[in-house]
């Protein structure tokens, strides 16, 4: 069974929760103050630790109370820190997350995150069978060099792009699975998806997307699903119907389980219906991180569609 690594950041959530959002230049009463561990990079290794993959986390944090905290919460979850670094000169990152009837605004402030280098994410010795994962929430120069020394020992790489932003194609070319949502394939192919697109439309943007030599393009459509184009192969799985309480980690379980699925050795369509059950899982709890599944919880889900795991 493979590992795997994930190079990405480590955030300290913090949410506000209310009946609405505000317009610009409004103030709304809120309900109450969250703290919940986060980070796109941290939520995915949780989120593959829980499902039972051998987990390592690349990052870094400040040296502030709320690395403490979140030392602590990743490594009761059995995430292996020992490629996280404690930086002095910079805070620990830090999201502020509105949330309002199940959906969520975020703004992101790196800190420690924005100082991840090319040195911290080559140092892990990685091997054949396992799986690469990163987003951009940290520099891209240190992404491609993950990518380039995972791509030399032939693990699988996968890439979140999100928050969405223009990259080169050198960094496309070193990516195995691309795992974006329907704005992030919105912005990257250069076209406008609404989220009531029918899957054809979707489909036709994530064709017409520059993925460089991506094998697999992965749409994460929220309450609708998955659609994955694997060469002239369509892959869809149809959301489970839930009542969502906070979507904020969704795609990050979503992206977690997919990463522990093809270490174990999953078929693309049979790690696709396992994430799909667990993110489904994810956004029935409050938070990011603390919201990952545990694998009987997914297992559970699959059984009671039928679809035994």
């Amino acid at each position: 069974m493979g590992r795997v690594f994930v190079a990405g950041s480590i955030n300290m959530d913090v949410v506000a929760t209310a009946e609405r959002h505000p317009q610009v230049g409004e103030t709304v009463a809120g309900r109450e103050v969250l703290y919940f561990p986060g980070g796109k990079g941290a939520n995915q290794a949780v989120a593959a630790a829980k499902l039972g993959a051998s987990t390592a986390l690349i990052g870094r944090l400040g040296t502030d109370s709320f690395a403490t905290e979140l030392r602590a919460f990743l490594d009761g979850e059995g995430v292996d820190l020992s490629l996280v670094t404690d930086t002095a000169d910079a805070h620990t990152g830090t999201a502020i997350i509105t949330l309002a009837n199940a959906d969520n605004t975020i703004v992101v402030i790196p800190g420690a995150n924005g100082l991840v280098s090319p040195e911290d994410v080559t140092q892990p010795a990685l091997a054949k069978g396992d799986v690469a994962v990163s987003q951009f929430e940290i520099p891209l120069p240190a992404i491609k060099a993950f990518f380039e020394r995972a791509r030399a020992a032939g693990a699988l790489t996968i890439l979140n792009p999100a928050p969405a932003r223009a990259c080169d194609k050198e960094l496309l070319d070193l990516v195995d699975i691309l795992v974006l949502n329907e704005t992030e394939l919105g912005l990257l192919a250069n076209t406008r998806l609404r989220e009531n697109d029918d899957i054809a439309r979707v489909a036709a943007a994530a064709k017409a997307l520059d993925a460089g030599r991506a094998k697999v393009i992965c749409v994460t459509l929220g309450s609708r699903g998955v659609l994955a184009l694997a060469g002239d192969e369509h892959h869809f799985v149809a959301g489970r119907k839930v009542k969502a309480v906070d979507t904020t980690g969704a795609g990050d379980c979503f992206v977690g389980a997919l990463a522990a699925q093809f270490a174990s050795g999953a078929t693309l369509h049979d790690a696709l219906i396992y994430a799909n059950a667990a993110a489904s899982i994810c956004v029935q709890r409050m938070g990011a991180a603390p919201s990952m599944p545990e694998p009987d919880e997914v297992s559970e889900a699959l059984r009671s569609e039928g679809q035994i795991h």
